[in-house]
């Protein structure tokens, strides 16, 4: 099993990508342009956390992602946080970030440790909270996964082998004449190698049983549903569109998420902004 090398992050190649489905897709258009806010705030997040980080180990001496978090270094980058969600969001959440920004320290502690403890869930009842939680915490967990040894994993599985966060996306990376299928964390973004016919809820591996769906606007991104379970996954081919970043053209793909809820499937873990 291929676990790929957690390299830096390129979020310059995020926000340019955001920034052209923008202009190309109107209905789009105002998710993007908050994603990219939210993007900016977190590259410049991750570029200072190799300067402010210390000298204290940066991968868990446990091995697991979870285990320990560095608050003295992310309070204050929160309430600047906290304060751009207030400026940029809609009226639900920019209230939400309004409320915690007032409550204080103690009280963003509790929430970034809640979060960090318990990453992301299938279900979660305040949904607001978790956005704040996964947005802020996304490049400090991508920036410890760059430091963390490759892990041994078996031969299939389901859940990130750093985090144990469900994956957010399949993506097909070119590989001799085709293309090779790895999955995407939904949080630290590390992609693992993965079967192209299999569901990656309940283990499904019947062809019949596993349908899919591609929109005229994104001939790149297949919903793959499966019929045994409800549950449906993206996958973002790289070999159709070179260019793509899964992470934001799937932000963009709101046709596929019409189709889904048409046809009553359910998104194993559903993007940063639920599109």
């Amino acid at each position: 099993m291929t676990l790929l090398a957690a390299g830096k992050v390129n979020y310059r190649a995020r926000i340019e990508r955001a920034e052209l489905l923008a202009s190309r897709f109107s209905f789009a258009r105002e998710i993007l342009t908050f994603y990219r806010a939210v993007a900016a705030f977190q590259k410049e997040f991750y570029e200072r956390l190799p300067k402010e980080w210390g000298k204290r180990p940066i991968a868990p001496a446990n091995g697991i992602l979870g285990s320990e978090l560095h608050l003295a270094l992310l309070l204050h980058p929160f309430e600047e946080f906290l304060s751009l969600i207030e400026s940029r969001a809609p009226g639900p959440l920019a209230a939400k970030a309004k409320s915690l920004r007032s409550s204080g320290e103690r009280e963003w502690a509790s929430t970034l440790q809640g979060f960090w403890k318990d990453g992301l869930q299938e279900e979660r009842a305040d949904s607001l909270s978790e956005f704040i939680g996964r947005a802020f915490l996304q490049p400090y967990a991508e920036f410890i996964v760059g430091a963390m040894l490759p892990p041994n994993l078996p031969m299939t599985t389901c859940r990130c082998p750093r985090c144990n966060s469900l994956p957010l996306l399949g993506v097909l990376r070119p590989e001799g004449d085709g293309g090779k299928r790895f999955l995407q964390c939904s949080f630290c973004s590390q992609e693992w190698e993965f079967r192209r016919i299999f569901c990656a809820s309940c283990g499904e591996e019947r062809e019949e049983k596993l349908p899919f769906y591609v929109a005229e606007e994104f001939p790149h991104i297949r919903t793959e549903a499966c019929e045994t379970c409800r549950h449906f996954l993206r996958t973002v081919d790289l070999t159709k569109e070179g260019n793509a970043v899964p992470l934001v053209d799937d932000l963009a793909a709101i046709p596929l998420s019409l189709w889904a809820e048409e046809h009553e499937y359910r998104r194993i873990q559903a993007n940063l902004l639920g599109t």
